[in-house]
């Protein structure tokens, strides 16, 4: 495709969970500065408007779904799934259809227990939102969380897939500080940045006796897929744990998270649930409180960061978010693969 075609409406991102969105009321909803509003039609589908009543500007999801049409609560304009106006009580049996008088209508999908939406089309671009890895598969449990951060996407992604923060945000939940070399390989390619992560042992905090008692050689995947995705394989032996990570940008400075921490740990499923949401929010919640105060800082002093050799990784996420602000398809961005090394 050519330059200067692509912007980051183009892309699918997570509106809410399916299941957040009621049979009998409207909810409210922002990506990337648009106000959405979402709510079931009569055959209880969800749609996707803009939260806009076009007649005197009023939103929308204050209004009351009606038959599986929502209507706004300032004049009673009525409109369908399709964002069609398909009532107006002024003018009565005199109602007529007219475009100008139609809210504005995205495109949305269910996919994961997802309502993804996408803001724009872009004919040359048209890619399905990303896989929640081993979402709902047989054998894999799936615990959901919600978060907010006051930082940007890039930021949060960064954070996600970054490991030589752990021992100093997450000690001894996480991992601990034990000065061990570990190899890695980065490799950018076809819109994603992908981490290869050697030499790691039982360093995994007050986890590791729960997720590898034996020690077992480990498996660590990092993965960055555009313009906003983030998933953390471990392979402990016999058992898998993914962390993926969905960020919608809000705002430039304020981004929510879905993130699913999904396993397999055989028999112990039924017990880890309760264990790993705990340790997972802990985690999060004090990846909120660093990325927060990140943030006051760039505000007062801009984004200027220096880099040492682990940040190749953050390097290579800042090139892909960096050439979709440009206009262009990051999947076009030579190739590149790295190894690098860094202690913990």
């Amino acid at each position: 495709m050519s330059e200067n075609n692509l912007n980051y409406k183009n892309f699918w991102y997570v509106a809410c969970e399916e299941k957040e969105v009621p049979k009998d009321k409207p909810i409210q909803r922002m990506i990337l500065n648009e106000w959405l509003v979402l709510f079931r039609t009569g055959t209880n589908e969800i749609t996707v408007l803009r939260d806009r009543c076009p007649h005197r500007n009023f939103k929308l999801s204050l209004g009351a779904v009606k038959n599986g049409t929502l209507r706004c609560p300032y004049h009673g304009w009525t409109f369908d799934k399709d964002g069609t106006v398909c009532e107006i009580p002024a003018e009565g049996k005199n109602f007529k259809k007219i475009s100008s008088r139609c809210a504005h209508r995205y495109e949305s999908m269910i996919q994961d227990g997802f309502v993804y939406v996408r803001l724009e089309r872009n004919e040359a671009f048209d890619i399905a939102p990303h896989r929640m890895p081993h979402y709902g598969e047989k054998g894999f449990k799936t615990i959901r969380l919600f978060n907010k951060f006051k930082n940007n996407v890039t930021n949060c992604a960064e954070n996600y897939v970054d490991v030589p923060h752990t021992v100093f945000v997450h000690p001894d939940i996480f991992r601990v500080s034990k000065n061990e070399k570990i190899d890695a390989t980065v490799i950018r390619k076809d819109g994603m940045v992908e981490v290869d992560y050697r030499n790691e042992t039982d360093n995994l905090g007050w986890f590791s006796w729960f997720l590898n008692p034996s020690k077992a050689p480990i498996i660590h995947i990092d993965r960055f897929l555009a313009p906003n995705m983030t998933s953390v394989e471990y392979q402990f032996g016999k058992k898998s744990f993914f962390i993926s990570s969905h960020c919608i940008p809000v705002t430039d400075t304020e981004t929510h998270v879905y993130t699913d921490l999904t396993f397999n740990f055989g028999w112990l499923n039924f017990f880890a649930g309760p264990i790993v949401a705990y340790q997972g929010q802990a985690v999060i919640d004090q990846d909120i409180e660093v990325l927060d105060i990140q943030m006051e800082v760039i505000k007062k002093y801009g984004e200027n960061f220096s880099n040492s050799s682990a940040d190749i990784v953050h390097v290579f996420i800042e090139s892909i978010r960096n050439e979709i602000s440009k206009g262009k398809d990051p999947r076009l961005l030579p190739e590149r693969s790295v190894d690098f090394e860094f202690w913990i």
